[in-house]
């Protein structure tokens, strides 16, 4: 089940959330005893266009109150004990939040999860609105939660990644984030940003219209949310510490889900299997979401074309297809109209494996739910599955579809490309090795492990958040010199690279950007240790121009006389094609630290990441905003995962 909060905010300012409680002296709290053992909701009303919601922590304890100078929020928790959440808007809806056992592939386990579901609940609001959630983590490990393509103008103290705007929400403790929603529209998602707990800690964002505007399509009759997630065996923060600990490779999903579900081709899931209800000749407008954590995945619905309308919360020009590809990060919104005999259509997804071609240890499961038209007909003994569904090394469906998709361009939403670039980089994205000696490994693998990089420099966390850093001037967190072109020039492509090329340095070192600056970026595949495949490039605090792509080499002297200026598609994820290039713009004006990386989180892991610091501009308008009176403190040193005990992995396999 897909819970939906919709946060309905008003449109006067908001103040900061530092100086809350000075200026409100009032505070109304309606509480509420015990469990509630409704049907699953019941109705709080609230009066006045601003309120703060927050969730206490104590046992069937609920508080839901007004009286804030805040928009709206809402809140949730990750916790390891029974508990509930609410949104109190107009509505109060009553519900748990607690570490969870679920049950596919016919075994059980459990996770972490918000509000008792997986995926986690809806985010839903207007174009230009500011939310607030108030995180209590009672769980067992340090969580922090990203707002993925929100670009939140002058505060990156709510962007969210571990050790880059923050450090850890301690167990037992609480962060209140403030989401401000500016230019985005369309769909986005929200995850966990600490280790790979994103796996199971992630929801989708829904921004409508602004108030008196709509949608540049004709109304959808109604919408539907897709999120595609990621199936592990175990305990997944525990199995990845071991290899961290090994130097082995990190841990492969062993299916793929549709709303939480692998679907019936898999097996003890033909209950379970995810079912969208539509009515004939409805058109629906289908918000999909690549919730995976390290697969890039196709998806099409059996004989139903799908018209691409927007991708990561930006507008494109119609696009009618038989299949979509999204890389893990990246989200579209979809029409798809009810028009074929009724009946029963698996919605499907498959993995694009991009990497050796060789190599066959990767998931090779089909995720399926079903689309099921109502109405009396006599029901298939199988639904019909889509034959139009590309297969897993079809590299160049993949690039045929990324090349459909091109910015609306209208007067309501315009394209502003830059064109005087001031800053160009040339970045590397590379598999690498590092000497065991050099890390805190005990390798089975020799004396080398698995490492990634950026212009050779794989990134190392700090003990202190970045932010911080920067903000309070503190010196020996991290250092200003990362290198905006590559260490060495060769031929990055070929099959021949010297070996010792494949070595890398670790590192903690960022960009530093005058606000305004024209930024261009090349982000150039290798084939460094044999290593090629896509990755999928992420910027936080931004969107971006896609402006050109292409195989092997970028060639600085041809190449950019193709680049597309005028409706280039605007994203904040783009997957960089294996063993070839991307160029990307963008214009430097939010001000603050944005982590950039790649979007699998085997290569994050590895080190495939890096950081801009963007100065404030001349004004108050044009700086950074000052912290909140909180922040998740640094002192403690809490562990993002579960430290592994002697036996832990093959107690979890076992079960």
């Amino acid at each position: 089940m897909l819970y939906r909060m919709q946060l309905q905010t008003a449109s006067r300012s908001v103040p900061d959330v530092q100086n809350m409680s000075a200026r409100n002296k009032k505070i109304t709290m309606i509480k509420f005893l015990g469990f509630m053992s409704l049907v699953g909701q019941f109705f709080c009303k609230v009066k006045g266009d601003d309120h703060f919601y927050d969730f206490v922590a104590a046992d069937a304890i609920i508080q839901c109150g007004h009286g804030f100078s805040f928009s709206s929020a809402f809140s949730f928790l990750v916790l390891a004990s029974p508990s509930f959440w609410m949104v109190c808007n107009v509505v109060c809806n009553s519900g748990f939040l607690r570490e969870k056992n679920f049950t596919r592939l016919c075994s059980t386990k459990s996770m972490l999860v918000v509000n008792g579901s997986f995926p986690g609940p809806v985010i839903q609001v207007h174009k230009g609105d500011t939310a607030y959630v108030n995180v209590h983590n009672e769980g067992n490990y340090g969580v922090t939660i990203h707002w993925h393509g929100v670009k939140q103008p002058r505060n990156p103290w709510s962007d969210g990644p571990a050790y880059i705007t923050q450090c850890p929400i301690e167990p037992g403790s609480n962060f209140t984030y403030e989401i401000i929603f500016s230019t985005e529209e369309g769909t986005l998602w929200w995850h966990a940003h600490s280790d790979w707990t994103r796996s199971s800690v992630h929801g989708a964002i829904v921004v409508l219209p602004a108030n008196e505007t709509s949608y540049p399509f004709p109304k959808p009759d109604e919408e539907e949310i897709i999120v595609l997630g990621s199936w592990y065996s175990g305990d997944i923060n525990v199995l990845v510490d071991e290899d961290l600990q090994t130097g082995a490779d990190l841990p492969h999903s062993i299916a793929f889900t549709i709303n939480g579900e692998p679907g019936d081709l898999c097996e003890c899931s033909n209950e379970t299997t995810y079912r969208w209800m539509v009515s004939y000749g409805k058109t629906y407008l289908l918000r999909v979401v690549n919730a995976a954590v390290n697969a890039e995945l196709f998806f099409a619905v059996a004989q139903h074309n799908l018209t691409v309308v927007g991708v990561d919360g930006h507008y494109t020009k119609p696009v009618v297809n038989d299949f979509i590809f999204l890389s893990p990060g990246q989200t579209m919104d979809i029409l798809l109209t009810t028009n074929q005999s009724p009946g029963h259509y698996y919605m499907a997804a498959r993995q694009l494996w991009s990497q050796d071609p060789t190599l066959r240890n990767y998931d090779q499961v089909n995720a399926t739910a079903i689309l099921q038209y109502e109405g009396n007909y006599t029901s298939p003994d199988s639904p019909s599955f889509p034959s139009t569904l590309p297969l897993y090394k079809d590299l160049q469906a993949f690039l045929r579809f990324s090349s459909l998709i091109r910015s609306l361009v209208s007067e309501d939403h315009p394209v502003n490309v830059p064109l005087n670039i001031t800053t160009t980089m040339y970045i590397t994205l590379s598999m690498n090795e590092l000497l065991c000696r050099n890390t805190t490994c005990s390798s089975t693998q020799g004396d080398d492990v698995f490492a990634t990089s950026v212009n050779n420099i794989s990134w190392v966390d700090p003990s202190s958040d970045i932010l911080l850093a920067y903000y309070r001037n503190i010196s020996g967190v991290y250092t200003t010199d990362f290198p905006d072109q590559p260490l060495e020039y060769f031929n990055f492509t070929g099959d021949d690279i010297p070996t010792d090329i494949g070595f890398t340095d670790k590192a903690t070192k960022v960009t530093v950007l005058n606000y305004n600056e024209s930024v261009e970026i090349i982000f150039q595949g290798t084939n460094v240790i044999g290593g090629a495949a896509n990755h999928p490039m992420h910027l936080h605090g931004y969107s971006f121009f896609v402006v050109g792509t292409g195989f092997w080499n970028f060639n600085n002297e041809t190449d950019p006389k193709e680049f597309n200026l005028v409706d280039p598609p605007e994203v904040n994820t783009i997957g960089v094609p294996r063993n070839g290039w991307v160029a990307i713009r963008f214009l430097a004006n939010n001000p603050g630290v944005w982590f950039w990386h790649c979007h699998l989180e085997r290569h994050l892991t590895w080190g495939m990441e890096a950081a801009f610091i963007v100065k404030n501009g001349d004004t108050r308008e044009t700086s950074m905003r000052e912290p909140p009176a909180y922040m998740p403190s640094c002192s403690s040193n809490v562990p993002l995962r579960p430290r592994l005990q002697n036996g832990d992995r093959d107690r979890i396999l076992e079960k």
